[in-house]
């Protein structure tokens, strides 16, 4: 796959060959349980469990004894939004969210409210994708318990101002998660200066394997106590029993210790390439757009509606790019994207979108064949539009009276 360009890093991420070394002697030499407490297998496990948890925690600025490992950010959403509802429920049963969630939460939600146990505030989004402070502060009752917003959007990049709607919740006394998959790795997350109590990760987002997540959980000022969804052995804490998977969390251990030392490095490599890539697309091609907002996004997300085209057709008129519509984990849908529609933008720009994300391997020259390719397609696809003549002539296409075909 040497001439495909793979710019769909917040689908997933290429394994870091140093985390691959981390977690090989894991498979082999070093199998044992960590939850093994009287042999030295055992004990090997458990030094590489802990290791790893002191390199998620410095990522995120916390204490190791705050990290919960998962299966991934899924799961651990689960765990925040009903494990807070459970808990908390003598105290009050309202959650405040946000309609451009990943679904992850958003399905969490529906399913509290459809058993009775919670009753959800879904705040609605500007132009851009964001919320404000002030309609996360009109939104709250005195039943309010929590407030769940993602750092970083997975289809369009737009950064909630998580800071600010953390220290809002920090006065009111409610719990505030945030679900920080996409941020990881690409803008700075220190868990106290963001002022969030709950957050969730997950490893293959950050160079890291699949099928292992990350939950942060406050224990001072406030403390958070969450129940469990999976219930067995009282593994981490109690808050996520199952046999450890200790290769899993080795491998995020170290990605997270590469993306500490290399965030800025990573930030900058990608910000670059986003912003050329834009500018060769936009200098070759009319009635493109940019979906999210111009200036609080994530570095390596651009999402881009192509007037005129269908963006399933132009996924297909470039098999060498790896990108996406919409979001990975519902790209098989054909609906147009949620995130979209939530922007306002409409049913034809929408299907016309493509997210395009780039990463700590992506090159210039990977960009340059992406961006060519995307061009060529795009022209082509074109050329077969007759509402694409149309928009050249200078006819207003909002204008027009379409009749219905006579049988």
């Amino acid at each position: 796959m040497s001439h495909k360009s793979y710019l769909d890093y917040n689908a997933t991420t290429p394994l870091d060959p140093r985390v691959l070394d981390a977690m090989l002697p894991y498979f082999q030499d070093k199998f044992g349980n960590a939850a093994s407490r009287s042999h030295a297998f055992g004990w090997a496990a458990e030094e590489g469990v802990e290791t790893a948890r002191q390199q998620v925690a410095d990522l995120l600025g916390c204490s190791p004894k705050e990290i919960v490992f998962t299966s991934g950010a899924t799961e651990s959403d689960n765990i925040a939004v009903k494990g807070a509802a459970e808990m908390l429920a003598k105290k009050g049963r309202h959650i405040i969210t946000c309609v451009t969630e990943h679904k992850a939460i958003l399905d969490s939600c529906k399913y509290l409210e459809s058993t009775g146990r919670a009753d959800v505030t879904y705040l609605d989004v500007d132009a851009h994708g964001r919320v404000t402070v002030d309609q996360v502060a009109e939104a709250i009752r005195d039943d309010t318990i929590l407030i769940t917003l993602m750092a970083g959007n997975n289809e369009i990049g737009t950064i909630h101002p998580i800071q600010e709607i953390g220290a809002l919740a920090r006065e009111k006394g409610i719990w505030f998660h945030s679900d920080a998959t996409q941020a990881i790795g690409k803008i700075p997350f220190d868990v106290n200066d963001m002022n969030v109590d709950i957050a969730s990760l997950s490893g293959h987002k950050l160079y890291g394997p699949k099928g292992i997540g990350v939950l942060y959980v406050r224990r001072r000022n406030p403390r958070v106590r969450l129940t469990p969804v999976i219930h067995g052995g009282g593994h981490e804490r109690g808050m996520r029993s199952g046999t450890l998977n200790v290769p899993g969390i080795v491998g995020i251990g170290e990605a997270c210790r590469i993306a500490h030392e290399e965030l800025a490095r990573d930030a900058e490599h990608c910000r670059s390439l986003r912003d050329h890539f834009e500018q060769k697309i936009m200098a070759s091609l009319d009635h493109v757009a940019v979906n999210g907002d111009p200036e609080h996004r994530l570095p390596n997300t651009t999402n881009l509606s192509f007037a005129f085209v269908e963006g399933e057709s132009m996924i297909m008129g470039i098999p060498e790019v790896a990108v996406s519509s919409g979001s990975a984990c519902t790209s098989a849908s054909l609906e147009p994207s949620y995130v979209l529609r939530a922007l306002g933008v409409g049913d034809d720009m929408a299907h016309s979108s493509i997210r395009f994300s780039f990463g700590r391997f992506s090159t210039v020259e990977e960009i340059d064949r992406a961006a060519e390719a995307v061009i060529g397609t795009v022209t082509r696809l074109r050329e077969m539009s007759p509402l694409y003549e149309l928009a050249q002539d200078g006819v207003d296409l909002s204008t027009i009276q379409w009749d219905a075909a006579q049988h």
